[in-house]
């Protein structure tokens, strides 16, 4: 009878968690583990036209776009499509309050008014290697193989380059090479990447329709967003990365992206390939808990204090909004992530899925006679109950005091400090030259001092709320001391008399430094203060944290090998690595009696406007274009003009602005977000309920000819009627 019980089990909890449409494949297993479950669902084309690790394919056409998107390549000459939120930071960039592209977008008529985004960066992957052999090889080597290099970065960095010198691998300009632990260890794999850092802005519409609906929306269905944004790579004229210069010429591609115009319908066949970041689908029932109560608790809690503060002074101040509108967007996308994901793993009994699936890998250990499942879990279970507290605390310091306080980022006065102490003349010159270099980079940071303070007493009240008076870190000692505990004395402390709590202050200072007002400076205090509470916190996480990798790794290759005697394909945790997944268009029934469609169209856009809501304005020119139904080409059968759809694949943080393809592979739309039913997604995938929300692809160039007029970018399109 306990037989029989342990198999319901996993047919109930097991099997359900790896349906053909859940997982973020690995490119090199798609030949092998999927090509018959996607033919199945729909896919018209040969696996090798996706991805073929000897010519080019539908892969070379993705990019990493950033350090935390996905973007596609749509012309021979190198223009990017990618999410307005993923260009965000670029607009933002070149935004003043004379020309605010942030609210009226931005479009380059020709190819001299392309604008360059510093720091911008377009990442191409040429070739994926499995190189589990090579690397297991040289940790039997290792002077310690019983220890975690086999997840170390650093270490992991010299293995790849004992790779490229046992396979001749040459490496050119900017070209690199990472090595990357999946499985929690159990396989490695390197990725040859290419890198374009002359990157310049092309097109993005403005908020109104590329934020369209904002935090309200976001992470919702139904959606009304043209969440789009164009750039272009410059290469120099052999076609390399180089650094921007006048010269650079756009980059002729190997392979970009056709565009149907033929839409979709319910059901049909759609797969992505993408970035996706972070998730966590081997994670045990107590760390699922764990992470509710710690990281997710502080996001919610801590997040939404801070942005309540920053809206009320972004809508006073349009040079405050420009300043801020990329940091607000960046913190309010996690903390509605952070509710949703609590709300859903409650509302899906997650918790007891997870631990009718660890029950039966437990119970396989026993029939085996396998103990090393049990160490494993016994191990996890342990460590997190020790390191909780820690966790908990760390997180509160990240999020009030690190992540949400922009003036803690002050220059380090360390070199100043020291040559003082020496009465060197020279080094104190050296060490004042170089603090004043990086003061004028700290004060152009941060232009609105005013905000910080109001910011800063917030976090701090919110911080104090959430850590017990015994627990808080050092500074706390000095308000209470000198404050009397008044959090807010003290932060106007701070900036009325800091060296970095004013322009004025500093240049009063450096002209004539003196070492007790550095080592007595209440900001520099503080932000000791903050970085010894993150220390104290990461000690005892360390602590906690000894031989949780080892388990890890145990419990995950325990988990594959089960999923694979099950008959189940099996795919890594996300970890930033080119992924596809796959599914169809498709409804979802959110509750019961209500019923959410594939798709949203611009009537629905009018539906929502909202004249006095800045979330849910409509520019006139859009509303001309929908009352005179002006949709040329891209308008639905029935008139209509399409805006989002819904697909059921899996996607998580880092699929934004990943292509959708249909049956054929042609371009039918941009990724930019999921359902607030499926933001439990990261931990545990279901396939009812989540969705990946989509830009149609023919409201994106509806924008682009009929509400920008730059036609010229529509011409060097190829366009599948």
């Amino acid at each position: 009878m306990k037989r029989l019980f342990i198999a319901a089990l996993v047919a109930a909890s097991v099997l359900p968690a790896a349906r053909a449409d859940e997982g973020m494949w690995m490119l090199t297993d798609l030949k092998q583990q999927n090509e018959a479950a996607m033919r199945e669902l729909g896919l018209l084309i040969p696996v090798d036209s996706i991805y073929n690790p000897d010519g080019i394919a539908l892969k070379d056409a993705v990019v990493h776009f950033g350090r935390g998107c996905t973007g596609e390549v749509i012309s021979a000459e190198g223009l990017v499509l990618t999410n307005h939120h993923c260009g965000y930071g670029a607009i933002q960039q070149h935004s003043s309050v004379d020309h605010d592209y942030l609210t009226d977008g931005f479009w380059a008529m020709k190819r001299s008014e392309e604008l360059p985004c510093e720091g911008l960066t377009v990442t191409f992957i040429d070739r994926i290697l499995d190189v589990t052999s090579f690397v297991e090889e040289q940790l039997r080597k290792d002077s310690d193989p019983q220890g975690t290099n086999y997840l170390s970065p650093k270490y992991l960095r010299t293995v790849a380059e004992r790779f490229a010198l046992a396979e001749g691998i040459d490496l050119g300009p900017g070209e690199t090479m990472e090595l990357k632990a999946f499985y929690g260890g159990n396989k490695y794999y390197v990725f040859l990447k290419k890198t374009y850092s002359d990157i310049r802005m092309v097109g993005a519409p403005p908020s109104s329709i590329g934020k369209f609906g904002a935090d309200t929306d976001n992470w919702m269905w139904p959606r009304h967003t043209g969440d789009f944004s164009l750039f272009r790579i410059y290469a120099d004229a052999d076609g390399n990365p180089a650094p921007y210069s006048a010269s650079n010429v756009p980059l002729r591609v190997k392979r970009h992206l056709r565009i149907s115009l033929r839409g979709y319908r319910e059901g049909d066949f759609a797969f992505v390939m993408g970035f996706p970041g972070r998730n966590w689908r081997y994670m045990t029932s107590d760390e699922v808990e764990e992470r509710m109560q710690t990281t997710n608790f502080m996001r919610h809690h801590v997040r939404g204090a801070r942005q309540q503060v920053l809206m009320e002074q972004m809508l006073k101040d349009d040079a405050v909004r420009i300043h801020y509108a990329s940091k607000y967007a960046s913190s309010a996308n996690y903390w509605k992530n952070a509710i949703g994901m609590n709300e859903g793993l409650l509302r899906l009994h997650v918790l007891d899925t997870k631990r009718a699936q660890q029950e039966a890998l437990l119970e396989r250990g026993r029939q085996l006679g396998d103990t090393s499942y049990q160490a494993a879990f016994d191990r996890i279970h342990s460590i997190v109950e020790k390191r909780r507290p820690a966790l908990y605390h760390q997180q509160a310091i990240q999020e009030a005091l690190v992540t949400a306080l922009d003036f803690m980022r002050i220059p380090n006065t360390a070199a100043l400090v020291t040559a003082l102490k020496s009465k060197d003349k020279e080094a104190i010159r050296e060490a004042t030259d170089s603090l004043r270099r990086a003061a004028d980079k700290y004060f152009a940071s941060v232009p609105f001092p005013e905000v910080e303070r109001l910011v800063g007493k917030e976090m701090l009240r919110t911080y104090a709320k959430y850590i017990p008076a015994d627990q808080r870190i050092g500074i706390f000692q000095v308000i209470d001391k000198r404050f009397k505990g008044d959090t807010d004395k003290f932060i106007d402390a701070c900036f009325e008399y800091s060296i970095f709590g004013s322009r004025e202050n500093f240049d009063k200072f450096i002209r004539k430094p003196k070492l007790y007002r550095l080592t007595g400076d209440w900001m520099i205090v503080f932000k000791y203060s903050i970085t010894d509470g993150l220390l104290q916190t990461a000690i005892a996480m360390m602590d906690a944290n000894r031989d949780y990798n080892a388990a890890h790794k145990t419990w995950v290759k325990g988990m594959t090998d089960m999923r694979r005697a099950n008959g189940q394909a099996i795919y890594p945790d996300a970890n930033s690595t080119l992924r596809l997944t796959y599914g169809k268009v498709a409804s979802y029934e959110p509750a019961d009696g209500a019923v959410y469609d594939y798709q949203t169209t611009l009537d629905g856009v009018m539906q929502k406007e909202d004249p006095e809501n800045w979330e849910f304005v409509v520019p006139d020119r859009l509303k001309q274009l929908w009352r005179a139904k002006d949709y040329g080409r891209y308008a639905l059968p029935d008139g209509r003009m399409p805006v989002c759809f819904i697909v059921d694949t899996d996607n998580t943080g880092g699929n934004s602005g990943s292509p959708v393809f249909n049956a054929q592979g042609e371009l039918i739309g941009t990724a930019f977000d999921r359902n607030y039913e499926g933001l439990t997604g990261d931990i545990a995938f279901r396939p009812s309920s989540q969705r990946a929300a989509c830009v149609d692809i023919r409201y994106t160039l509806f924008i682009i000819e009929k509400y920008a007029g730059a036609s010229h970018l529509i011409d060097e399109l190829d366009i599948v009627e």
